[in-house]
């Protein structure tokens, strides 16, 4: 049986928004299919794990406090990380953990958290702690030759910089700042993004690009995907971008 072999980051500490949910969502879509899903799990004090021997590395969302502890243990991985990311690894980091990805996160008394520099944006937390980005969020993402809507929800209070490569264009709420017209980070392995909700719960097209490109990489075949009954899905889907894109005309027209 083909399998996909996943490690979790830091489920004690990062797990803010019930991000989980992803997993729970490619175990379920990979099972139906006739394929498993192994997950690992690291917290700090655990045996280092080999970033490169994985197939996908899951982070979700994470307060300051919890990131500032996590910053000093991860960064000891630092160079296991960029070589899995330069090998191939798929990586699908949300909210906090996107942040930790970048050069910095500069918290709102102006302290400092380092990054792992895997990436080059950088983060800012508005000094005003009422003022967030919080609410429901529409995105225009393109997936390999694919073009989707994606939804999510974002609340964030750090405003993200320097993106070169987003994950999507947003259509609907804010994105990597306030009154953004980006969200995310994005390259063919990497799904760097604010979006909880949990993201593949509500997206399965983006869930099936996921699984896709690992399990072609990890078996050097060309692998087509039965479909899966997505209607239940999509009928939400349909209700939720008709409202929130029927409140608001598309950015940039």
């Amino acid at each position: 049986m083909k399998e996909i072999k996943l490690l979790y980051l830091y489920p004690d500490m990062l797990e803010l928004y019930g991000d989980y949910g992803n997993i729970q969502v490619l175990k379920y879509r990979l099972e139906k299919r006739g394929f498993n899903l192994i997950v690992d799990k690291y917290c700090i004090g655990d045996e280092a794990p080999d970033f490169t021997s994985y197939d996908i590395v899951f982070a979700g969302g994470g307060a300051d406090n919890e990131q500032s502890i996590l910053s000093k243990d991860l960064v000891k991985y630092k160079d296991n990380i960029k070589e899995a990311v330069e090998k191939g690894v798929f990586f699908l980091l949300i909210c906090g953990a996107y942040q930790l990805f970048g050069k910095y996160y500069k918290g709102v008394e102006g302290n400092i958290i380092p990054g792992l520099e895997v990436f080059n944006y950088y983060t800012v937390a508005e000094p005003d702690r009422k003022k967030r980005c919080i609410g429901n969020i529409v995105l225009n993402v393109k997936l390999g030759d694919n073009e989707t809507e994606v939804i999510g929800f974002e609340n964030h209070g750090g405003q993200t910089f320097d993106i070169d490569s987003p994950f999507g264009k947003v259509l609907y709420g804010n994105g990597n700042k306030f009154g953004d017209t980006e969200e995310g980070f994005f390259k063919e392995n990497v799904i760097a993004t604010y979006l909880h909700g949990p993201l593949l719960a509500k997206n399965p097209k983006v869930s099936d690009y996921i699984i896709s490109y690992c399990l072609e990489r990890k078996y050097n075949e060309k692998i087509e995907l039965e479909k899966l009954d997505d209607s239940f899905e999509e009928k939400c889907r349909k209700q939720l971008l008709e409202k929130f894109l029927g409140e608001k005309e598309l950015k940039g027209k």
